[in-house]
């Protein structure tokens, strides 16, 4: 007999998604259901037959050169994504974030410290680590920070997910991510688009990590494979605008 063990409020949760094999979109996990009820979105179930829609997001702490190269490819082939930031980018790249806001792309909150937001006690604690970010952004760019977040590590509980809903956060998973995100362990080029490939589904929610030198090479070709297949990229704001 399997047992599956449901969640209390305060058990941490690691976001994950099974693949499938026929460019179908994946399910919730028994313990993932709960995130149903606190605006959390993770890939768009509600599309018409002939719209194809993929959904870039980056997790960027740091720039490393690649950044910049990823910043360029979205340029030059007129798509945007949605970077999720930490404190330090702000800081040390405040050039490289305007570039990211000039050309359309939504820049929101990982936390100003890649904190895992499941040891926080309270809403308040809570709170006061995602406005340091926002206060950031504010007085570096003249205007708020739009109310997307990303937990670091996809590190989730009931009790976190509830204080970022009652706070006005949508909070952004994924339906596809894959093993990018250590520099010294990275796929082969050919390696990697295939497996991003091979997971393509409609309404998918991409995560990549664009430190990747990897996601840095590849990215143009998986972005004109994706056109020549029919896909257009779409906005977070669009994505939930949608019902959960």
């Amino acid at each position: 007999m399997i047992i599956f063990s449901i969640p209390t409020s305060a058990s941490c949760v690691s976001w994950y998604c099974k693949r499938t094999k026929d460019h179908s979109q994946p399910t919730l996990g028994n313990d993932l259901k709960f995130t149903e009820k606190y605006n959390v979105f993770w890939c768009d179930t509600d599309l018409k037959d002939d719209d194809k829609v993929i959904y870039l997001t980056f997790d960027a702490g740091y720039e490393n050169g690649n950044v910049q190269k990823i910043v360029d490819i979205l340029k030059e082939e007129n798509v945007t994504g949605a970077f999720f930031v930490l404190d330090n980018l702000l800081i040390n790249n405040e050039a490289l974030v305007k570039e990211m806001i000039k050309n359309g792309n939504i820049v929101a909150n990982h936390t100003a410290k890649h904190k895992d937001i499941t040891t926080f006690n309270n809403k308040d604690e809570l709170y006061s680590e995602m406005a340091k970010l926002e206060k950031l952004y504010k007085d570096k760019f003249g205007e708020e920070m739009q109310k997307f977040f990303r937990p670091p590590e996809g590190k989730i509980n009931e009790k976190s997910l509830e204080w970022l809903n009652e706070l006005g956060y949508k909070t952004i998973m994924w339906s596809f991510a894959y093993e990018d995100w250590d520099n010294s362990s990275q796929l082969s080029n050919i390696s990697a688009k295939k497996k991003i490939l091979e997971n393509i589904h409609n309404g998918e929610v991409m995560l990549l990590h664009p430190t990747s030198k990897t996601n840095a090479a590849i990215l143009k070709d998986i972005i004109r494979e994706l056109k020549s297949q029919g896909y257009r990229f779409g906005t977070l704001n669009e994505l939930c605008e949608k019902d959960n």
